[in-house]
């Protein structure tokens, strides 16, 4: 299975068509959200083409190939809006010999981890910064923001198959590597 794996949308229509436009070319099986769907939140400017109605109708189109876990900007009347589900703490992806623990990053991170073994990946969005590390115990990753990157990076998403991680530029969708 071609797990396609973005966050931070913040209600762009622009980035989420973007998106979607990336995740057919990619050809994956599902779509992974890591939070942070519709409201652009109190700390954010405005993102370019804001517009979660908009943003709820093209995710509702795919509904049946996304999972999400629920952001510190994702609420209730959000879930009202989308017909997927969105307000999941997290999500466990077992990958193997290892765990993919999923979440937004607002609860656990790499400062508070939530029960991993050696190996696991925890796997969050939040900061809107791409990120590869190994903590030592697990390895954590994120795969930056749609629509709101920062500290210099770009648009992106990651892919997951056959046990491989990949960044990409949501525009140009060439592979990169994060920097750390």
């Amino acid at each position: 299975m071609k797990l396609m794996i973005a966050s931070d949308i913040h209600g762009s229509a622009y980035y989420c068509g973007t998106l979607l436009e990336a995740f057919a070319a990619e050809g994956a099986d599902k779509l992974l959200l890591l939070g942070d769907i519709l409201y652009h939140g109190p700390r954010n400017d405005l993102p370019r083409d804001y517009s979660p109605k908009r943003v709820a109708e093209m995710l509702n189109g795919v509904k049946e190939k996304i999972f999400c876990v629920r952001g510190n900007c994702d609420s209730e009347v959000d879930q009202m809006m989308l017909q997927f589900p969105i307000m999941a703490d997290y999500a466990v992806i077992e990958a193997k010999d290892r765990i993919i623990y999923a979440s937004h990053g607002h609860i656990y991170n790499s400062d508070n981890l939530p029960p991993l073994t050696s190996g696991d990946i925890l796997l969050h969005g939040h900061t809107h910064v791409p990120a590869c590390r190994n903590l030592g115990l697990c390895i954590y990753m994120n795969p930056g923001s749609v629509s709101i990157p920062k500290e210099d990076s770009c648009h992106s998403y990651m892919v997951f198959k056959e046990g491989i991680f990949a960044w990409k530029n949501l525009e140009t969708r060439s592979e990169y590597l994060p920097r750390n």
